[in-house]
């Protein structure tokens, strides 16, 4: 599954499901080689759209799922199917690899509460898994700025070969991308609020609403003030989106 913007930009979801992923991170820490790592949803969507230097961040990630339900239905429409793979289902399974291939992990996401908690649930649930450093930049995080380049070096410094980012979108992808290019060993996973929801400073939808495919009004429905606006914006794109998903349909 594709999108294409007038820039010329082409983000791409490439890996069709969990399995697929995990088994390419597995690979790549095998070998010592970094990656990074976006999870594509509608809010994503919609910010592509307008977004340049996003556009660029997200073209150039090495791997990119399908986070959020809206987007498995557009691959289905353009005859590309692949699976849901939430990214806040990821946090566990990637420390599990790390533990695993003995990876040291660094912890990077806008709350010290949150980054200790799920540094030692982490630790007690993964039984030799190192937490190489936690990171919380000052807000708002610029990317491009010399915090940023001073939180890559000490990335470096650390040792630890898998980076997970709770930094929010751009600003984490944004940031893996510059960080990628710095660190080349490293893994860098953009997880959004899976490090809260580890540490339980925010909850998930209750199993039955994402049975439903309907995690989307649980959440607006907490936090109707932040949340409204942005999954109005999206729904909006849906159609257009479901339009060019179609006509690459029909390109086969």
């Amino acid at each position: 599954m594709r999108f294409t913007y007038s820039d010329g930009q082409v983000v791409r979801v490439n890996i069709p499901d969990r399995q697929a992923l995990l088994a390419e991170i597995d690979a790549r820490m095998t070998q010592g080689r970094g990656f990074a790592l976006a999870t594509l949803n509608v809010d994503h969507l919609e910010r592509l759209g307008h977004d340049q230097q996003f556009r660029r961040a997200y073209a150039a990630q090495d791997l990119v799922v399908a986070d959020g339900n809206p987007v498995v239905w557009l691959s289905r429409l353009a005859g590309r199917p692949v699976q849901l793979v939430p990214g806040s289902e990821l946090v566990v399974p990637l420390a599990a690899l790390a533990a695993y291939h003995d990876v040291s992990v660094a912890l990077i996401g806008g709350n010290e509460d949150s980054m200790r908690l799920a540094a030692g649930r982490l630790a007690a649930g993964h039984p030799g898994l190192r937490i190489a450093m936690q990171a919380v930049p000052g807000f708002p995080f610029d990317p491009d700025g010399d915090e940023a380049g001073a939180l890559i070096e000490a990335i470096g410094r650390s040792g630890a070969g898998l980076c997970l980012l709770g930094l929010g979108a751009p600003r984490q992808e944004r940031f893996a991308i510059r960080a990628r290019q710095a660190l080349p060993h490293v893994g860098f996973a953009s997880i959004g609020a899976g490090l809260d929801f580890i540490s339980g400073q925010q909850t998930r939808a209750p199993r039955a609403f994402r049975r439903a495919k309907m995690e989307w009004l649980w959440r607006m429905a907490s936090n109707p003030r932040r949340l409204a606006g942005r999954y109005a914006r999206g729904f909006l794109i849906l159609p257009g989106h479901a339009l060019r998903a179609l006509a690459l349909r029909r390109q086969d």
